[in-house]
């Protein structure tokens, strides 16, 4: 019996500021990848809070598990073929380690894409009205506002979603993948 060979996962881990574009670049990402033929899910951090993490909070700790239960299906599916999109805040970099640290054991690629939207912007784009909320003392604990964001130190990807359109920002992690051998080269 002859098997065919599968193809390689990977797990694209965007982290960024509430409302920096890191779903808008993930959907975009997604359906090109999805056009040439690969395998794809996107777990978007607030799909994933409501079902996968419900019940938990925004403290330290809780942040820290969610982000370690979202690493844990990513790295499963890239394991298995998958191209796992993932925006997701993850504001800590310990966390974000830890989910680098689980592929790197299981010798599965994972490229940390940082959607380095400047928090002015966020706020102006205000996608959920958090930033809204926060400025009228209705929410606490917003990142990047009052609640740390740890920028990645050594990203693959570094992108300026002010100064590009999604799809240029799509285009970006598309190269990044094409010239690791995670996705066709060329356009769809």
């Amino acid at each position: 019996m002859t098997t065919t060979p599968r193809a390689q996962g990977a797990t694209v881990w965007l982290t960024g500021l509430p409302s920096a574009g890191k779903t808008t670049i993930a959907r975009v990402l997604a359906g090109r990848l999805r056009s040439q033929g690969h395998r794809v899910e996107v777990l978007d951090g607030d799909e994933i809070r409501r079902f996968l993490s419900a019940g938990l909070g925004f403290s330290r700790e809780d942040r820290h598990t969610n982000v370690q239960r979202i690493g844990l299906v990513a790295e499963v599916l890239a394991r298995n073929g998958v191209l796992a999109v993932v925006p997701v805040i993850a504001p800590y970099a310990d966390s974000r380690e830890a989910v680098r640290k689980r592929h790197d054991a299981s010798g599965t690629p994972y490229l940390e894409v940082h959607v380095a939207t400047p928090v002015e912007v966020c706020s102006e784009r205000d996608v959920k009205g958090l930033y809204a909320r926060q400025a009228a003392g209705m929410l606490k604990g917003l990142t990047g506002v009052d609640d740390p964001y740890e920028a990645p130190v050594d990203p693959a990807l570094v992108l300026q979603t002010q100064n590009q359109t999604p799809e240029e920002s799509a285009d970006a992690v598309h190269a990044v993948l094409a010239a690791k051998g995670l996705a066709a080269r060329g356009s769809a």
